[in-house]
């Protein structure tokens, strides 16, 4: 077959029209092989794209500029249910990440070997602009904040059983857990190798939840085509 002159994937015996008919299954959130189906192309073909398109998904998630205004930071634990017998925070096999978002706006996830103030806090000093208001729970590991350079930061106590004291509250990021998590369980458990792809997936579908999705990957690919 002839390889054809294609915007979106360079060296690709797939068609601009065809590629863009998969852009739109993929942004529909559609399985590899519903995609295949509709599409006619093979399903490995279409895992091809898709793990492509994840990659690309997630090095547009990490050129993030600091974060400013009205910051909610909270951490959450991926992966097996708890393990009977191990206690703590994320006890057992699960993976941990952080995240930091702009209320209204935008969320940036990373994944962290754990959740200790050393981790966490040099997160949000590279990914915060110090005039930020973070917003967090009272997890020592968000202590001394203020310490540092940042403006404001308020916090509510989960443990008194307080979710939120007015404008106080981290619900915007724990609605954003929420969302990752549903997704992650069409993949009917997500490996560990490619659980990086299929959380960056995520968070770049969230921060382009007011528009249209389908448009912002085309758009992507335009200037990165796979």
């Amino acid at each position: 077959m002839v390889i054809q002159k294609n915007r979106y994937f360079r060296r690709s015996k797939l068609s601009e029209a065809k590629v863009r008919q998969i852009l739109r299954y993929f942004a529909m959130d559609l399985t590899a092989t519903d995609c295949a189906e509709l599409s006619g192309v093979s399903v490995r073909s279409i895992n091809t794209i898709y793990l492509r398109l994840r990659r690309r998904m997630a090095e547009q998630c990490e050129k993030v500029s600091p974060l400013g205004g009205e910051l909610e930071a909270d951490e959450s634990y991926f992966g097996p249910r708890r393990v009977r017998g191990l206690r703590g925070r994320g006890a057992g096999r699960k993976t941990v990440v952080f995240g930091l978002l702009k209320r209204g706006d935008s969320v940036y996830t990373e994944i962290v070997p754990d959740a200790t103030k050393r981790t966490l806090q040099a997160i949000i000093r590279g990914k915060a602009n110090i005039a930020s208001v973070i917003h967090t729970d009272r997890w020592r590991g968000y202590d001394g904040l203020v310490d540092v350079g940042f403006d404001k930061h308020l916090r509510v106590n989960h443990g008194n059983n307080e979710f939120a004291r007015g404008s106080v509250h981290v619900n915007g990021i724990e609605s954003f857990w929420s969302y990752a998590k549903r997704r992650m369980v069409q993949f009917n458990g997500v490996p560990r190798h490619t659980f990086y792809l299929h959380l960056k997936e995520t968070e770049f579908r969230f921060n382009h939840r007011h528009g249209s999705l389908y448009k912002a990957l085309l758009s992507l690919l335009r200037s990165n085509p796979l």
